[in-house]
């Protein structure tokens, strides 16, 4: 039989691991990192239809964003600068191709479902493979040959300079973040607003992370990642998680099965699936 879910005992778990119970927001940058490191992955800020901590409302509470630079919320936006150069956790735009933390001991699982075998230059695989555009191997050229660089200067590098470039680059630095090719891994005083990100070849940043990723299985990969996701949630349902992840109901319904199979994850009513950390 499916389990039933109050309403207000998932909320009392959310405001736990979302950090909004009293007493519990960020303080400070060594809050933040323990915070990624408990949950695993979060988001900078809060992504529209999707559920998952993130660093704004566990520091500044369940508000909007704030638009006033001087918003004390804003303090997140410093911890990332912060910790771009320190290789404390990973940061990119990953989940949803939004901004995303994930700490070292996960971000392996994440790589184990890319489409790297753990090359430098293997985004050359991916662009041969149609994975890539030409811009995105541009930028990646740029990168390899030229070591890190900051964003203006990589538009010069990769020949995508022009005012009619500008969309296809910052695609391709995002489709390079989302597919682990690329990092921020620092802030340069360039451009017009003297604010850029310098970037770098994932794995001669993170040197480690393709050797610990080689001996994860794809399934191994997906059922830790949703176990984090519902230790982080609560409760959730197979259709959203696919969705977050982009993986196929399948898949996902296998990961979540195998969850079961641990009594690690419950099966709810109306096809949703809970963490048993809420139940137990």
């Amino acid at each position: 039989m499916a389990a039933h879910i109050p309403n207000d005992l998932l909320q009392a778990y959310r405001r736990k691991t979302f950090r909004l119970a009293p007493g519990t927001r960020l303080q400070n940058l060594n809050d933040a990192v323990a915070f990624v490191e408990a949950r695993g992955f979060v988001t900078l800020w809060p992504i529209q239809s999707v559920d998952l901590p993130n660093l704004w409302t566990a520091a500044a509470g369940d508000r909007p964003v704030a638009s006033e630079h001087d918003d004390p919320g804003h303090i997140t936006w410093g911890w990332k600068d912060e910790m771009l150069n320190k290789r404390k956790w990973y940061y990119g735009k990953l989940l949803r191709g939004k901004a995303t933390i994930v700490s070292l001991d996960v971000i392996p699982y994440f790589y184990a479902l890319s489409d790297r075998v753990g090359e430098v230059d293997d985004y050359r695989l991916a662009y041969e493979d149609g994975h890539l555009t030409y811009e995105s191997l541009r930028v990646a050229e740029a990168l390899l040959k030229n070591g890190p660089q900051h964003t203006i200067q990589l538009r010069r590098l990769s020949h995508l300079s022009a005012s009619q470039s500008k969309s296809r680059f910052n695609k391709a630095l995002s489709d390079l973040q989302r597919g682990l090719w690329i990092v921020p891994v620092g802030i340069a005083k360039a451009g017009a607003w003297r604010y850029a990100f310098i970037y770098e070849l994932f794995d001669r940043w993170f040197s480690n992370v393709a050797a610990r990723a080689r001996h994860i299985t794809l399934a191994a990969a997906r059922t830790e990642l949703t176990r984090r996701y519902l230790d982080s949630v609560g409760v959730s349902t197979a259709k959203n998680i696919g969705r977050l992840f982009r993986w196929r109901l399948k898949q996902t319904q296998t990961a979540l099965n195998t969850l079961a199979g641990e009594k690690l994850a419950v099966l709810c009513e109306e096809e949703c699936w809970a963490t048993a950390r809420l139940l137990g």
